[in-house]
């Protein structure tokens, strides 16, 4: 009779007689099992050297898509059990453990068992996929141990999947331990994460209330006033009309009647020009646009909108009483507090933690209450800085330092910052970190930021020199024997030159006198 199915194959049923069996076994036997435990590798064993004898088909690729046949049916059935929100039953881990160990060994394809995480990852809710990372996680060195070429773009695949059905602000921790997994399984230089044409997210627009725009007069409304006072100039004051009777000129510091000099007239101070929170909410609010793709500032008339904008954002920044959220407990009082591993507090930390939020709402209601949150104010100057610092690796001198170099062309860009615009970006950068460091634990969140930048700048320019290979060669072991005897040997005493021993100057040994020692002097 023929056969219609590959499940009906002989070969297949056998194989999937074997791995219940196994199954049952380690669900019996073994005492350590779970997500979060790994099977041991001495009782997985056995149970994968009985699975290899269950097929002894020549192909190997035969003998591959019989396990995978065998596998599927068994994890299908598995995952069924587990219905109406149930927890993912202990057979899906033991199954994944035992494909893990058989892939290694060359008993089945080694991409099987990421196959199979990732419909697992398919099937199952937010909190399902929780648990599916706990079992990647504690599993992340197995998986990656060998043949991982041939098991990274099911990762990656499966990884990137999962992040567009996760909400970065409902599920932000969640969504940082699968970039953690991904940063801590892949290569620091593998290119599959990099974003090689240096593409903006120009597709993260952010949308405010525009309703009332028309009453603010454009680009005019943005910029701060530096001109004088109407009132305070050079030209005498017209005689007041309440006393007409002439006054003598008095000469400042001097007495009534004296000869009289012109008063010398001080310089107004120019202060900087606050915008109201109904006229600065559009402006602000659209800065947004050129966060997310900065060549709109190629654009003369958009950069100086940006700047004008920029700066009325600073300004009501700086004149503006910032709060800073407790974390729950933080107030209570008789309890000594605890310092974090930075050196901060714990509120402290625990406030950014709690604040953070990658999408800040754009209501009108809320401008007033974001505007003096600290950490609202250290967000956008943030994105601020990594602005500047884009616009400062177009200057004229930054290119000329990669001009040599084999660099990536759709990394280059032809505009060039001019001087006059680059002394705005270093005198706007020194005024954001001013206002950064003037801020509770300032000075350190300052430097934490200089840190991730400094870094950021590193890696882009790795991108722009088409990401060449930062894996060295292994040292051989004769070259490290040579350079611990040269090490050995700069480090040893030795005696200097042309200085001759005790003895030999007073003809006695060094242990007599100190007299017997002076003999040679007159």
């Amino acid at each position: 009779m023929a056969v219609t199915v590959a499940s009906d194959l002989e070969v297949v049923q056998s194989l999937r007689a074997h791995i219940l069996n196994a199954l049952n076994h380690l669900r019996r036997d073994t005492t350590i099992s779970g997500v979060d435990q790994p099977v041991p590798v001495s009782e997985l064993a056995t149970l994968a050297d009985e699975l290899s004898t269950a097929s002894t088909h020549q192909d190997l690729s035969y003998r591959f898509a019989a396990v995978e046949t065998a596998a599927r049916e068994v994890f299908y059935t598995s995952i069924s059990a587990s219905k109406n929100g149930a927890l993912i039953s202990v057979d899906v881990w033991n199954l994944l453990d035992l494909l893990l160990l058989c892939g290694d060994n060359g008993q089945c394809a080694p991409e099987l068992v990421c196959w199979l995480i990732e419909e697992l990852l398919d099937s199952q809710t937010t909190d399902g996929c929780r648990l599916v990372f706990d079992y990647l996680e504690s599993r992340r060195e197995r998986l990656a141990a060998k043949d991982f070429h041939k098991k990274n773009l099911v990762f990656l695949r499966s990884c990137n999947e999962l992040l567009r059905r996760l909400s970065k602000a409902e599920d932000a921790v969640f969504c940082g331990r699968v970039f953690f997994f991904l940063f801590q399984t892949f290569p620091l230089g593998d290119k599959s994460s990099v974003n090689l044409r240096g593409e903006f997210h120009v597709e993260n627009t952010t949308n405010y209330d525009t309703s009332q725009d028309a009453e603010i007069t454009g680009g005019d409304a943005m910029e701060v006033d530096t001109t004088a006072p109407a009132t305070a100039t050079n030209t005498p004051k017209a005689p007041s009309t309440k006393d007409s009777t002439p006054q003598p000129n008095v000469k400042s510091g001097g007495k009534s009647g004296s000869k009289s000099t012109p008063a010398k007239v001080t310089q107004p101070v120019i202060e900087e020009e606050v915008l109201d929170s109904s006229k600065l909410y559009p402006i602000f609010w659209r800065l947004q646009q050129d966060f997310s793709d900065p060549t709109r500032l190629f654009d003369q008339p958009h950069f100086h909108q940006f700047k004008n904008g920029l700066a009325a954002t600073i300004v009501k920044f700086r004149k503006t009483p910032t709060v800073q959220a407790k974390a729950a407990g933080a107030d209570k009082r008789g309890t000594k507090r605890k310092q974090g591993v930075n050196g901060l507090d714990e509120a402290a930390e625990d406030h950014f933690v709690d604040n953070y939020n990658p999408k800040y709402l754009t209501s009108r209601d809320l401008f007033n209450l974001e505007l003096s949150d600290l950490a609202f104010q250290r967000h956008i100057f943030v994105q601020a800085l990594i602005l500047i610092e884009f616009l400062l690796s177009l200057t004229e001198k930054a290119k000329l330092k990669i001009a040599a170099l084999p660099v990536q062309k759709s990394m280059l860009y032809s505009f060039t910052l001019d001087d006059a615009d680059t002394k705005w970006a270093l005198s706007t950068k020194a005024t954001i970190k001013q206002s950064l460091q003037s801020t509770s634990d300032g000075r350190f969140y300052d430097r934490m930021v200089e840190t991730v930048l400094a870094r950021d700048k590193n890696w882009v320019r790795w991108k722009v020199e088409s990401c060449p290979s930062i894996v060295r060669d292994t040292v051989a072991t004769s070259q490290e024997l040579d350079a611990r005897r040269a090490a050995s040997d700069y480090v040893r005493p030795r005696r200097l030159p042309g200085k001759p021993a005790i003895h030999d100057r007073c003809g006695q040994e060094e242990e007599e006198s100190l007299e017997s020692w002076m003999c040679g002097s007159p």
